[in-house]
Formats: C-alpha cells, structure tokens, sequence
C-alpha cells in the first residue's frame, strides 16, 4: 500500500507542477516573451493568464481520474 501512495503522490505532484508552470509560468514570468504571440486576437501571455490556466486545470483533472483509474488497476484497490 505504501507504493501505491508513493505513486499516487508523484502523479499529483507532477500534474501541479504543469499547473504551476501553466498559471505561473507562463501567466505571469514568461508573459512579456508570449505577448509577442496571439490566440484568438488576444496576446498569447494574456489569454494564458486569463484563460489557458483554467482550461489546463480543467484538462488536468481528467489526466488525473484516468491515470488514478489505471493505477487503481494496477495495485487491484478498484471498486
């Protein structure tokens, strides 16, 4: 049981630092060098600021229930 706990927070780990480097990153530190790009007629680092971090965390929640599901699996603790 430890190594699936191991497992599970690894997994939970690793999908907050993509959040992290999303919202933060890409939001706010590396806003300026994104500016100089455009999605949907909004600068790049803007929209990642405004929106993007939202829809990765969104998409991110997903990508967590499915791997949860398979390592569930895996350690047989499936219901």
């Amino acid at each position: 049981m430890k190594a699936y706990w191991q497992r599970n927070i690894k997994i939970l780990l690793s999908l907050l630092a993509v959040w992290f480097f999303v919202s933060f990153g890409c939001g706010i530190i590396f806003a300026d060098f994104l500016n100089q790009f455009k999605l949907g007629g909004f600068k790049l680092g803007f929209w990642f600021a405004q929106q993007g971090s939202i829809y990765v965390f969104v998409i991110l929640i997903f990508v967590y229930v499915r791997l949860l599901n398979k390592l569930d699996k895996e350690f047989d603790v499936n219901e």
